[in-house]
């Protein structure tokens, strides 16, 4: 008979796994966040330990996510007040170790819907997405210091960066930054909003451009007819040399595999083709994540349903297997 490796509180909202250490994090309605560690490796046991527990925020944290290993243990949380806030996992005075809050972030005009961190040739960056359809860029000054961030632009997810929509409004928003990370690779992620105004819908790859110290859309996931379409979720799957990069984007339409060229056309833009469109939920998509491959995406959502996708040797995607709920 299976065990479970880990039980979790009565309120749980959310989790985030760190592939790198093995650990596990959850928050909860209440605003509490909890530590997993994986076993020791000389112990029989599978399951995780609860290491650390306790109240983050009073509001209920919604979102987690892992900050890049090299930067240290830590954590951003998500909450339903619209505030966000960074976690370090520190030792003080020789004492064990401990978590710190390390910065919250505040925005007077709009909530926080998404939040992913990224690395990038001048060092890490934050994207953060907004309920009023904004997206800011912050860059971490000093590598030691996590409290110390400076915006660095501030946009729009639109095609034509000249427009600007005024009093858009967003229910949710997903960022998934490019985990490839070779020397020449230009920082890039990709957006895709849930708003009350179709242009700003659509998945868009973002590129900085270096030359012009600024951030430029290169490439947009949607067939014509499906620009307006409201996106649940976007990841963006690890590339093992392919000469193109691999992203899913999920709308009410099913989960679309997209492929992404490598080289620019004139105007600085990037092919896209859509090479699958997966159906299986019964209902929205809500999360997606690539195995550390690339090769096998897991999808979850208002089904309850975990459900995993891969591609045979042909290009033809199917269902792997499907997972449903535990009472």
């Amino acid at each position: 008979m299976e065990s479970a490796m880990a039980s979790f509180d009565k309120g749980t909202l959310c989790s985030a796994w760190n592939y790198s250490a093995s650990r596990l994090a959850t928050a909860s309605v209440d605003g509490t966040l909890v530590i997993f560690d994986s076993p020791d490796p000389s112990s029989s046991s599978t399951s995780l330990t609860r290491t650390s527990n306790f109240k983050a925020h009073e509001a209920a944290i919604l979102k987690i996510v892992w900050v890049p290993p090299e930067y240290g243990d830590s954590v951003a949380c998500i909450c339903s007040d619209g505030t966000s806030s960074l976690w370090e996992e520190v030792v003080e005075d020789a004492q064990p170790l401990q978590w710190k809050l390390c910065k919250r972030f505040k925005s007077n005009s709009a909530q926080m819907l998404d939040i992913q961190f990224g690395n990038s040739s001048s060092g890490l960056k934050m994207i953060a997405a907004f309920s009023h359809c904004h997206v800011k860029v912050y860059e971490l000054m000093d590598p030691l210091d996590l409290k110390n961030w400076q915006l660095q632009a501030e946009f729009q997810n639109v095609i034509d960066s000249i427009s600007t929509v005024r009093k858009a409004s967003c229910l949710s928003a997903s960022i998934s930054w490019n985990p490839h990370r070779g020397e020449r690779q230009q920082s890039s992620f990709v957006l895709a909003l849930n708003s009350n105004t179709p242009q700003l819908n659509s998945a868009k790859v973002w590129e900085f451009d270096q030359a012009h110290q600024r951030w430029l859309p290169v490439a947009e996931l949607a067939l014509p007819a499906d620009k307006g379409d409201e996106v649940y979720a976007v990841a963006w799957a690890q590339n093992i040399g392919r000469p193109y990069e691999v992203i899913a984007v999920a709308t009410q339409k099913g989960i679309a595999i997209w492929h992404l060229g490598s080289n620019p056309d004139m105007d600085g833009r990037l092919s896209t083709e859509r090479v699958a469109l997966l159906s299986g939920h019964n209902g929205e998509v809500w999360e997606m994540e690539w195995d550390m491959g690339g090769m096998t995406l897991a999808s979850t959502g208002k089904d309850g349903m975990v459900r995993l996708w891969q591609s045979n040797l042909n290009g033809v995607w199917h269902q792997l297997a499907a997972f449903e709920p535990t009472s």
